[in-house]
Formats: structure tokens, sequence, C-alpha cells
């Protein structure tokens, strides 16, 4: 159902609050360069700091901009099953075409509890709905096995794989087959994941490089499997320059350096160190973009 290079997309501040217009303007930029999908308030949209109000305000935003010309996956995750069933709810009335949905964190529930969440949140809200795995994040890893049982329940119908293992997303394509969308959940990763069955990629890099991600997955999904790997190979000092710190500070910060938006974060988050933020600006120079 949702496949492709979609986009884990920044969430603009200026002076403290949603910058309506940048964020507007980004969406129109990463259509117009073939993203395959937007996904606001996730990891990368800082959701962890953003005001129900605002992340509501985030996602209603997105699906007016965007204005069903690609699909809208909304970030409504939480460490509590009540509040991502109402962030779930909340994004269906708001016209989403689908839901993310990370793995709780902090809480570090058991497999049991991993599955008991995720089923009870498919059957509260009729919307499309994609897992989260991103054990680096949350401290529990979903396993296979897991994602097997959620795979035949109506409503959940992918994975965001960000184990960092490519071995796990072979093992659930090789378990739920047909039934579950894998989506790499790592940009360097996408080549690799979509050669054991993924179908695109959930971006960091697309923030920055929306057009060359789109057609890396394009690539592969066509079988033109040398392009895409030197798309890949073209990609990689990118891939590994925006994770030079704490996502999304690199891609906040290159954003800000390409003129797209302040790059403003919310604490804890904060400036890129001088040292790294030099190396991120040579990566950007050598790749064209600033």
């Amino acid at each position: 159902m949702f496949t492709g290079a979609l986009i884990a997309i920044v969430t603009p501040f200026r002076n403290g609050k949603v910058d309506e217009r940048a964020f507007g303007d980004l969406i129109e930029w990463q259509i117009a360069n073939g993203t395959n999908g937007i996904v606001p308030c996730g990891t990368t949209g800082e959701s962890a700091t953003l005001s129900h109000q605002e992340h509501h305000r985030v996602v209603e935003l997105t699906v007016e901009v965007v204005n069903r010309r690609v699909p809208v996956i909304a970030g409504t995750g939480s460490n509590s099953t009540a509040e991502a069933v109402s962030l779930t709810r909340h994004a269906k009335e708001a016209g989403a075409d689908g839901a993310l949905i990370i793995t709780p964190y902090y809480n570090k529930p058991m497999q049991e509890g991993l599955y008991r969440h995720y089923k009870l949140i498919a059957e509260s809200v009729d919307l499309p709905q994609i897992l989260y795995n991103i054990p680096g994040r949350t401290g529990v890893n979903m396993l296979p096995a897991t994602v097997a049982r959620l795979c035949g329940l109506p409503n959940i119908v992918g994975i965001k794989e960000g184990s960092g293992s490519v071995q796990q997303a072979s093992d659930i394509v090789n378990l739920c087959g047909d039934r579950m969308t894998v989506l790499a959940g790592d940009d360097a990763l996408t080549l690799p994941m979509m050669a054991v069955g993924g179908k695109g990629v959930i971006s960091v890099t697309s923030n920055i490089l929306p057009l060359q991600m789109a057609q890396l997955v394009k690539a592969f999904l066509r079988g033109q499997v040398e392009e895409a790997r030197r798309i890949h190979f073209a990609l990689s000092p990118l891939f590994a320059a925006l994770f030079y710190e704490t996502n999304p500070i690199p891609a906040k910060t290159a954003l800000g350096l390409m003129g797209k938006i302040d790059p403003e974060l919310r604490l804890p988050l904060c400036a890129m160190a001088t040292e790294t933020k030099d190396q991120l600006t040579r990566a950007l120079k050598d790749a064209g973009l600033i």
C-alpha cells in the first residue's frame, strides 16, 4: 500500500513555534521532487517535544497542503497505548492515509506487551497502520515472530524496520510475505533491505535530497539494480553526515544551510558542535547542495 521513498519530514520552528509557511514550502518541494509520501510527527519531526495541540496541527496542515497528491502517514506512536490510540484516531479524523506507530519507549514492554499494544490500536482505529521498530531509540526490539503475529491483523499493513539488521528485515519478509510491506528505517540500508524484499524507505536523507532518494528506490523497483547501486554509493557520504549527531540535528542544520528553514531545535536537542557542523558543511558542499 505504501511504497517508494517516503520522507520522515522535519518540523520547522521559528521563535519557539511551528513555522507553518516553511513547513508548507518543504512539502511542496518534496512533492515536486518525486517523494512518494509525507510522514510528519515522527522522530525526525521532533514529535517528542510537540504539544498535543501542535501535533494535531502539524498532521492537519500536512493533509491540507498535500491535498491527496501523495499519501500522508502521520506519526502517532506513544509509550502510552491510550495516547497512541488517541493520536491515531485524530490522524484518521484529520484525513491522513495511514499512521506510523513507534514501539513504546522507556517502559520496555515484553513481546506480548508489544503485540497487545499494536492489536488494541489496530482494533480501535480503522486506519492503515505501519509498525515502527527502532530499538536504538526505544530500548526494545520487536522481533520478527511478533511482527508475524501482527501482520495478520486488519489495518496493520507494514513496518518501518530500523533495527539496523538486514537479517531481521529478511526474516520479516520471509515470515510475512505479501501481508506486510517492509520499509527501511535507515537510509544506508535502503538498497540492502530492498534486495531481500523491502519496498522502499521512510527517509531522513529525503529532507535534503528528495529527488535522488526517489530515484534510488524507483530504479531498484524497476529492476535497474546497477543504477540503484550507483545512486546508493553517491549518496553514502550524506547518509553518514546526517547522523554525525543525533537526528534531526544534522538534517535541520543542513536545511538551514540550504536556506530552506530556520534550523531551530527544541531542547533537549541543541545546535551542532562546531567541529561536526564543519564536517557536515563540507559534505553538503561536496554534494553541490550549498
